[in-house]
C-alpha cells in the first residue's frame, strides 16, 4: 500500500475536539468512547471488545463528498498509510471500512478537513485477576501486595506519536483507621485507592488496623456488566501511629507577667499531654527531657492523658513515642518545648479604693514565675488587715467588709521564684481615698 502523507492536517486536527462522527456495528459489546486530551490530536479513542466482524461508518457531509481512509501505528499520522478502496464500502454519504484492525490509529480526510481516532481492541489486554497476594515482606508505612493474572498498560498514540495510557480504572479497598478532628479519637474509615493498571508490586500507605484488601475491575468490564473483585487474606497490621495533643491551661490573672513563649512562660505552668493510638501500639510513653536528642530523659511515664505542672526555671523537651510488640514499627511525636522564666516580684506603694470602681482600686503585686507566696497586710498598730497567699489575688482595701481609713498601711512578703530565689519584701501601702 502506498503510504499517505496527510502532515499538513495535524495542526488542523489539533483544534478540531468534536467527537469523531463514526459509528460502529457487529461489536458484541458496547462501544466504549473516551474523550482525549486536546494536544494529542485525537477526536476520540474507541474501545472494543475484539474487532472480528466490526465495521466502523463515517457519514460525510454530502454523498458526492470525496473521503479518504488511512491508519496509522505509533509512530504518528505523519506516517499514516491509506486503506485501499477494496477494505471501504460507500452508500451515499455513508462511508463504511469493513476491516478493522485494533490498536490502531485512524485518519479519514473529507475536503481538507482530517478526523483522527484510535481504536483499542480490548480483547488483547483483557482484565483478569485470580488472586490477590500479600507480601510476605512488609513495611511499617507501606503495604505491599501484588496479583496473579493480568491487569497491564493499554496504550493508545496520538497523532505525533506520543503514547498515552488507557485508564482502566483498578479500586483497590481497605479499611484503616482516621483521627476525628478536635475529637482525639480514631474512627474505621474505607480507603479506595485508583489504580490505572497493574504492573509488578502494589504499594499503598499501610492500614492503621487488621483488614482484607479488595480489588474490583476494571471499568470496561464494569461498563460491561462483567466486573470482577478479589479479596485477599486477612491482613494484620505492624504500622503505628498517633494523635497528641498539649495544652497549657491558662490563668486569668491580669497582674502576671505574661511571656510569649506558646508553652511555659510563668511559673507553674500546667499544661496537659494527651495522645490516642493506633491498633498496633503496644508500648507508649510520653518523655521529658532536658535536651533536644532527649539523651537525658528526666521523667517518663505511660499514662496517654495527664497535667504536668512545671516549676523550675529552664527548657524541657517533651515528646511522645509508640511501637508495636516487635519495637520494629515505631511513631515520634513533634518534640515539644517548655520554657519557664526567671522570677519576677514587684509592689505597687499606692491604691485607691472606693475611688473608681476598676480603676486602681485593687492593691496586686506584678509578678512572673513565683511558685510559693505568702503576703500579710497590717495598720500602723500592727492589726493585720489582710491575708492571702496567691500571687493573682490582692486587697480591696476592706476589713471586716467595710472600707478601711486613708492612710498608710504596710505589707510584708515572703516567696519563692522558679529560678530558687527568695523574696523577703516589706514596704508602705498609701490609701489615697477610701470613699467617694
Amino acid at each position: 500500500m502506498n503510504r499517505f502523507i496527510i502532515t499538513a492536517n495535524i495542526l488542523l486536527a489539533a483544534i478540531y475536539t468534536s467527537a469523531a462522527p463514526v459509528t460502529f456495528s457487529g461489536s458484541t459489546r458496547s462501544v466504549i468512547t473516551d474523550t482525549p486530551t486536546a494536544s494529542t490530536g485525537l477526536d476520540a479513542v474507541y474501545i472494543l471488545d475484539g474487532t472480528d466482524g466490526v465495521n466502523v461508518t463515517y457519514t460525510a457531509a454530502s454523498a458526492s463528498a470525496p473521503v479518504t481512509w488511512a491508519k496509522f501505528s505509533n509512530a504518528g499520522a505523519a506516517y499514516a498509510v491509506e486503506i485501499p478502496a477494496s477494505d471501504i464500502s460507500r452508500n451515499g454519504a455513508s462511508v463504511t471500512l469493513t476491516a478493522v484492525d485494533g490498536d490502531t490509529g485512524y485518519a479519514i480526510t473529507e475536503t481538507g478537513k482530517t478526523t483522527y481516532f484510535w481504536i483499542v481492541d480490548y480483547s488483547k489486554h483483557t482484565y483478569n485477576v485470580d488472586a490477590l497476594i500479600i507480601e510476605p515482606e512488609q513495611d511499617c508505612d507501606r503495604a505491599f501486595l501484588s496479583i496473579e493474572g493480568s491487569a497491564g498498560r493499554i496504550l493508545y498514540y496520538s497523532i505525533n506519536g506520543r503514547a498515552y495510557d488507557v485508564d482502566r480504572d483498578i479500586t483497590l479497598s481497605y479499611t484503616t483507621l482516621k483521627p476525628i478532628e478536635g475529637a482525639m479519637r480514631y474512627e474505621s474509615a474505607t480507603v479506595d485507592e485508583h489504580l490505572q493498571y497493574i504492573s509488578g508490586t502494589i504499594n499503598v500507605t499501610a492500614p492503621l488496623c487488621d483488614t482484607y484488601f479488595h480489588i474490583s475491575g476494571d471499568r470496561m468490564l464494569r461498563q460491561w456488566g462483567l466486573e470482577r473483585e478479589i479479596s485477599s487474606s486477612y491482613y494484620t497490621t505492624q504500622s503505628v501511629s498517633a494523635e497528641v495533643s498539649v495544652e497549657q491551661i491558662k490563668r486569668t490573672g491580669d497582674n502576671e507577667i505574661k511571656s510569649d513563649e506558646t508553652l511555659g512562660g510563668s511559673a507553674p505552668a500546667e499544661i496537659a499531654f494527651s495522645a490516642i493510638v493506633s491498633d498496633a501500639a503496644i508500648f507508649t510513653e510520653w518523655q521529658f527531657a532536658t535536651d533536644a536528642d532527649f539523651e537525658d530523659i528526666t521523667f517518663r511515664t505511660n499514662d496517654l492523658g495527664f497535667t504536668h505542672t512545671f516549676r523550675d526555671m529552664g527548657t524541657n523537651y517533651i515528646r511522645f513515642v509508640a511501637a508495636n510488640a516487635d519495637g520494629n514499627c515505631q511513631y515520634f511525636s513533634e518534640t515539644f518545648t517548655v520554657y519557664i522564666g526567671e522570677s519576677r516580684l514587684l509592689c505597687p506603694n499606692a491604691f485607691s479604693p472606693g475611688a473608681s470602681e476598676g480603676v486602681n482600686d485593687e492593691w496586686k503585686v506584678s509578678y512572673k514565675s513565683i511558685i510559693s507566696f505568702e503576703c500579710y497586710i497590717f495598720n500602723r498598730w500592727g492589726q493585720k488587715m489582710a491575708e492571702f497567699h496567691d500571687p493573682s489575688k490582692g486587697w480591696d482595701g476592706k476589713h471586716g467588709g467595710k472600707l478601711v481609713p486613708a492612710g498608710v498601711y504596710y505589707y510584708v512578703i515572703k516567696a519563692k521564684g522558679s529560678d530558687g530565689k527568695n523574696y523577703n519584701l516589706s514596704g508602705d501601702i498609701n490609701i489615697l481615698r477610701s470613699s467617694r
